[in-house]
């Protein structure tokens, strides 16, 4: 069974203005990017007992995307920040309710230790079902694993509109328009509502929370989500991984640089091509 036949064609309608929508950020927990990055050698997967938790910072550009849009349309907008992650790491979602998210959802369950890729998608399309949403904004990549295949997998799970790569973002006439970032320049796009969104870092920079912000995000909610609230007939976590990884090994110490004496230009141009031919760089 895939996920459009698990139910997933249920979704929150706009009806009414624009002052009326329900914005939901995906948010990643991950290590402090600045701490040293190990992978256990028996569950290969990256050790996060005894390093700090953070918000992953290309999440913070997407919260920004939302709270500015929020004060741009005014009424009864709201911005839900959406996580999935062990129990021990949700207080750290309080930083995003702190930048003046309204409130949060936290998907955690044992069952969801080890979802590769595909089911880290899963479990969080089967989340914003049960949530609800107009609009999704996601960070357009993790800084722990970097693949930047979630926003496009949701975009698929969930059957709605997707836009990536957006550096700005409004919402008009119930539909969601954005500049999306090319190599060349930008593309002006547009989708109906409901609709998911990724963004760049061009989007704005975050902001900090303020001392007001800290002590309301203490009375706010974060409520608690399992798999058993999911309803969901697909196996999750190790047991669905699509990928397994089989073998790491860290990267061989640098070797000292190679010097040569060339008796004039031409010689030393010759024995650079040699040795880039010889490494198959040329």
């Amino acid at each position: 069974m895939n996920l459009r036949e698990a139910g997933l064609g249920f979704l929150r309608v706009l009806g009414g203005p624009e002052a009326n929508v329900k914005i939901v950020v995906t948010v990643k927990l991950v290590p402090e990017p600045s701490s040293e990055k190990k992978i256990d050698s028996g569950t290969k997967r990256l050790v996060r007992t005894g390093v700090e938790t953070v918000i992953n910072p290309y999440d913070e550009y997407a919260i920004e995307a939302a709270l500015a849009l929020k004060e741009k349309l005014g009424g009864d907008t709201t911005v839900t920040v959406f996580a999935m992650g062990p129990e021990n790491t949700k207080e750290t979602l309080r930083k995003a309710l702190a930048m003046g998210a309204d409130d949060a959802v936290f998907l955690s369950d044992a069952g969801l230790e080890g979802s590769d890729v595909w089911g880290t998608a899963s479990a969080l399309a089967l989340g914003l079902k049960k949530v609800g949403f107009d609009l999704v904004i996601c960070g357009g990549l993790s800084d722990d694993g970097s693949s930047g295949a979630v926003p496009g997998e949701l975009t698929e799970y969930l059957g709605v509109p997707g836009i990536t790569n957006a550096r700005s973002l409004d919402v008009v006439d119930g539909k969601v328009h954005a500049q999306r970032e090319t190599d060349n320049g930008y593309q002006v796009v547009s989708g109906p509502l409901p609709a998911l969104v990724s963004v760049t870092m061009a989007i704005g920079e975050p902001r900090y929370a303020s001392l007001k912000g800290i002590m309301g995000a203490k009375k706010k909610t974060i409520a608690p989500l399992a798999i058993a609230d999911l309803a969901s007939p697909l196996a999750l976590g190790s047991a669905g991984a699509k990928t397994r990884l089989l073998d790491f090994a860290p990267p061989a110490p640098r070797q000292k640089a190679q010097v040569v004496d060339a008796p004039d230009g031409a010689t030393g141009a010759k024995i650079i091509f040699d040795f880039l031919k010889e490494k198959r760089l040329v």
